[in-house]
């Protein structure tokens, strides 16, 4: 156990000035009785001391205050606490499909309610992050634990040009699986070592980051959504696919042309199966809060230096209520 303000341990010592003070006031006391006692005025009190009774208040006051004392200096310890840790990738469709208003106001006012309430509902430890994609796809927000940082993001997406499924995919994958570039750049004319393919592992089977794809699943620009999906299977991370919009569809105007567009269930629902995830449709608020507590991430004890003021506070006040509280019942007086 360490200290934050070591300093204040000084205060410590005033605990043996009260015990010194304590033990002069009842020697004093005792040569009271004594000397009364010589003169018979104490006679008919001889055998009915309150003996041990006598000092326990006193002894649980002065612990809390030694309790106090410590509370004081803002102990810490490092304590291996169990906590939700992981990584949440939201990957939000921000093509010009998403301004349709089969779903009201608009199809992406609607992916961004689903997407806040989502982000809301999440432990603190689970970090968040935002990737956006319309004909290509980019990371808006690196995963973090700042949820005002997450849903300032949100707000800020609007709908742009085309969809490509797998660009939000492959873009949410690389930010999970990034890796520090090194502290110092190095030059070498030397041809680089290619990068070996990571061995396939059991869809489903890495724990610590999922991927939120919110999406009406209208794929409009290559490469195919489902050969992403099986790179996200083959590295084992589960895609929950949200559909955005309705089957039936609607018609938008885009730049002057008119197309109709509907929500592809039979792709994201293909998405989901390949990746060991879920499917879920945004029109449906029971089905879709299944996913805010069935993403199955990652719960690790990690040792983490805690503070334990309050733990010491809490003691002290305990013994020295209890103290006054003995005191009270036994002798009709506080200590």
């Amino acid at each position: 156990m360490t200290f934050i303000w070591p300093y204040l341990l000084t205060s410590l010592l005033a605990v043996p000035a009260l015990a010194f003070y304590y033990m002069r006031i009842q020697r004093r006391r005792e040569q009271i009785l004594a000397a009364r006692g010589a003169l018979g005025l104490v006679q008919t009190a001889q055998g009915q001391r309150p003996g041990w009774r006598r000092h326990l208040p006193y002894g649980l006051f002065l612990l809390g205050v030694t309790l106090l004392c410590i509370g004081l200096a803002r102990p810490e310890a490092e304590l291996s606490l169990p906590r939700l840790e992981g990584i949440v990738m939201l990957a939000f469709d921000v093509s010009g499909s998403m301004a349709a208003d089969d779903l009201q106001p608009s199809r992406m006012e609607a992916a961004r309610a689903a997407a806040i309430e989502f982000v809301e509902r999440q432990p603190a430890t689970v970090q968040i992050g935002v990737v956006a994609f319309s004909e290509s796809g980019f990371t808006v927000q690196p995963p973090t634990t700042d949820r005002a940082a997450v849903l300032a993001t949100l707000h800020r997406l609007q709908p742009e040009r085309g969809t490509s499924l797998a660009s939000g995919i492959l873009t949410a994958l690389n930010t999970i699986f990034a890796t520090p570039e090194p502290s110092g750049a190095v030059y070498s004319n030397l041809t680089p070592t290619p990068i070996p393919t990571p061995t396939p592992a059991p869809p489903g089977s890495y724990r610590s980051a999922v991927i939120v794809l919110l999406t009406d699943g209208e794929n409009t620009a290559p490469p195919d959504p489902l050969e992403s999906a099986q790179i996200a299977a083959d590295r084992g991370v589960r895609i929950y696919t949200i559909g955005i919009g309705s089957s039936a569809g609607t018609t938008i105007e885009v730049e002057g042309l008119l197309f109709h567009t509907r929500l592809d269930e039979a792709m994201l629902q293909a998405i989901a199966e390949m990746t060991q995830g879920e499917y879920y449709n945004a029109q449906d608020e029971e089905e879709l809060s299944a996913i805010y507590e069935n993403l199955d991430l990652q719960l690790v004890t990690r040792p983490d230096r805690t503070e334990l003021t309050f733990l010491f506070a809490g003691a002290a006040l305990l013994m020295i209520l209890s103290g006054g509280a003995l005191s009270m019942l036994w002798f009709g007086r506080v200590p």
